[in-house]
């Protein structure tokens, strides 16, 4: 009778730290499992950030209150009501900085901040 290496070979013993098959499944599921909870928790995951103004347009402020805007075509004036962002101060982003601030304050005519 010939004996194989196959049926000489013993199983491995299971480490009793490992948890043997189970813990290799499961462990990376886990870890994925953590990872997403944490950037979900901590808001760091999956923030969507939306243009305030989409490609070939700008954003214009709307004269006299705190929340009116609008977006104006590339290379047209703001209508009657509406005055151009300062350069440097143009919100580019929703609930960006400068959309925040001017949000917050009154512009007249000549887009000068005015009490509101």
């Amino acid at each position: 009778m010939t004996v194989t290496a196959q049926q000489t070979r013993r199983p491995r013993p299971q480490h009793p730290t490992t948890g043997g098959a189970f813990a290799r499944r499961s462990l990376p599921g886990l870890a994925a499992a953590g990872l997403a909870s944490a950037l979900l928790l901590t808001g760091c995951g999956f923030q969507i950030h939306d243009r305030v103004c989409g490609s070939g347009h700008y954003p214009v402020k709307a004269v006299g209150n705190t929340s009116g805007g609008d977006c104006v075509a590339d290379g047209q004036e703001p209508p009657e009501g509406y005055v151009r962002y300062p350069e440097g101060q143009v919100p580019e982003w929703v609930d960006d900085e400068w959309d925040r601030y001017w949000s917050t304050v009154v512009v007249d005519a000549e887009g000068r901040v005015v009490q509101g």
